[in-house]
């Protein structure tokens, strides 16, 4: 059976961590240029740094968003000079953007911030941007707290539970994280973590250096740098047993094949750390700084999301201002091996393929899906895509006429993008579009399982609330979609995520409550991932977003 081409070009942080990053300097100004109050200033400062410097930059020179310098001027190989900044757009057109978000994958902020707060913001963003401090590994170790030695930890499970269908799942706004049986649906804990985590990393079983009961201990990294460790043996009011700051600003972390070291990865300052596993202690730090695949040298240049090699002793570190995959070699931290492979910009979040030797990552401004091949540390391949990819966790599936293959959702449009990715069995369609999907809008993860007939896209970034409210279910065999599921009709909320259990019967999907994000108002909802019917609603939840499966994980299932 052939496959339609379905295509359509449709257009907080803690108070204490935000002093430590941006510092308390005078509230900086313009000559006869836009002010705000000191109050006004440092409100809008933390919410910066909370909503909006993930895509634009502490500094504002954007990467997945766009420039946010109050001016700037850029000159083409040509020669041609083009000027542009904040300060051109002006205060209304700021305030419309930022209410209204864009179809080019800026949500709206009209649901989360105040009107006051939006028209604050529009004119901090026409003011010169702080510059934050650095952080040293002395800093690092001053931060490290134990809550449980390791010579305590217990030798088997306490609770007497399935740990390996556990989901370990971020509340965003509130800093925490709530572990949930997947068996029973209870939530049994919500840890404190850093604030507004973006990953969880598992150990995970590993072709060369096996570590110890894989899945077991997990690794959170906030966006206030703080990484904490959680160990779903314990009982869980002692399931968090250590934590450590390695950054002021954050996004990615990764055990090493061997479960003895953690790497964070660090949007401010822009580097990455390495630290025990079991103790937590900082050993070694990396900058980042550098000259990207252009030839220009980049201060922000940020740790956008860090793997471990299932079949080598390295993680893969995206350095995303500079279009650099670092393949680093963790088995001699003293003589730290750094293969740097040149790609495309911005690096964002990827995913393995089936049998873990290559890496699909979205280098979003590119457009593309950047492949590296883990076992010779070089560049594998280049995929042009649409409007800026965002695969998540990613998804992996065969298909029936393209062989194995990939996908990815988009921030810019609602288009699902699928290649060829077995290069060893299917050469003639290996890195190559197999076909794409024309969704409703644009999204930010796509997920399967091997034993599902459907692929699920989330459709978060569309700016029209029924549109991210929904999800859709493609079909494996045909390419189609074959149902749009509403999540919820609630104002201010969202659909977002997935996530399927350990045997692959049900797909969970986040309720997340953006608009009362400290309420406990979100809810996870369960579906059949056969009949795509709903099973049940898990309620309970500050802004559920990313969803975590143990056996999945630690086990590679994609």
């Amino acid at each position: 059976m052939s496959h339609p081409r379905l295509k359509k070009r449709t257009g907080p942080a803690l108070a204490a961590s935000l002093a430590l990053l941006l510092g308390s300097a005078a509230v900086p100004a313009l000559a006869e240029g836009p002010t705000l109050s000191e109050e006004a200033f440092e409100s809008s400062k933390q919410l910066y740094f909370e909503r909006c410097a993930g895509c634009h930059g502490v500094l504002r020179v954007g990467a997945t968003g766009k420039n946010l310098e109050p001016s700037w001027k850029k000159t083409a190989a040509d020669g041609t000079v083009t000027e542009g900044g904040t300060l051109k757009l002006g205060q209304e057109r700021l305030e419309k953007i930022i209410s209204w978000g864009t179809e080019g994958g800026m949500n709206n902020f009209s649901d989360i911030m105040t009107e006051q707060e939006i028209k604050d913001m529009a004119t901090y963003i026409m003011m010169e941007p702080p510059k934050p401090p650095e952080m040293s590994l002395a800093q690092m170790e001053a931060t490290r707290k134990v809550y449980v030695e390791p010579k305590d930890y217990p030798t088997e499970p306490l609770h007497g539970r399935n740990w390996e269908n556990f989901f370990v799942v971020i509340e965003r706004d509130v800093g925490k994280v709530a572990v949930i049986d997947g068996d029973t649906k209870e939530v049994l804990a919500h840890i404190p973590t850093g604030y507004a985590v973006h990953v969880l990393k598992a150990s995970e079983h590993h072709s060369v250096t096996e570590p110890e009961h894989p899945g077991r201990f997990w690794y959170t990294m906030g966006r206030d740098g703080k990484m904490t460790k959680i160990d779903l043996w314990q009982n869980p009011e002692n399931m968090l047993v250590a934590e450590v700051k390695i950054a002021y600003d954050a996004r990615d972390v990764a055990v090493s094949g061997d479960g003895k070291y953690v790497i964070g990865g660090g949007y401010w300052p822009p580097h990455f750390a390495i630290v025990d596993a079991e103790t937590m202690e900082p050993k070694k730090v990396v900058s980042t700084r550098g000259v990207n695949v252009d030839g220009d040298y980049v201060e922000e240049s940020r740790v956008a999301a860090i793997y471990t090699t299932p079949n080598e002793p390295t993680w893969i570190v995206a350095v995303k201002e500079l279009g650099q995959l670092w393949q680093v070699d963790y088995t001699d931290l003293d003589n730290l091996r750094i293969d740097k492979i040149d790609s495309a910009k911005f690096l964002h979040d990827g995913f393995f393929d089936p049998t873990g030797r290559y890496f699909q990552i979205a280098a979003n401004a590119s457009n593309k899906m950047v492949v590296v091949d883990t076992q010779t540390h070089k560049l594998e391949a280049m995929i042009d895509t649409a409007a800026l990819p965002h695969p998540g966790p990613g998804a992996n599936w065969v298909d029936p006429n393209c062989g194995p293959v990939g996908g990815t959702t988009h921030l810019g449009e609602g288009t699902v993008t699928v290649w060829g990715n077995d290069p060893e069995n299917r050469p003639d369609d290996a890195w190559k579009v197999c076909y794409e999907v024309e969704t409703d809008g644009a999204g930010l993860f796509i997920r399967t399982h091997p034993d599902s007939k459907y692929i699920w896209a989330d459709q978060t970034k569309h700016p029209e609330p029924e549109i991210q409210q929904s999800v859709q279910v493609i079909s494996k065999e045909t390419g189609e979609i074959v149902k749009t599921i509403q999540i919820t009709d609630e104002e201010g909320s969202a659909a977002v995520h997935f996530e399927f259990n350990q045997d692959g019967s049900e797909v969970w999907v986040s309720k997340w409550n953006r608009s009362t994000s400290l309420e406990p108002n979100g809810e996870i909802v369960i579906f059949d991932a056969e009949t795509l019917e709903e099973k049940a609603r898990i309620k309970g939840l500050f802004a559920p977003t990313g969803k975590f499966n143990v056996y999945n994980r630690s086990n590679h299932v994609t």
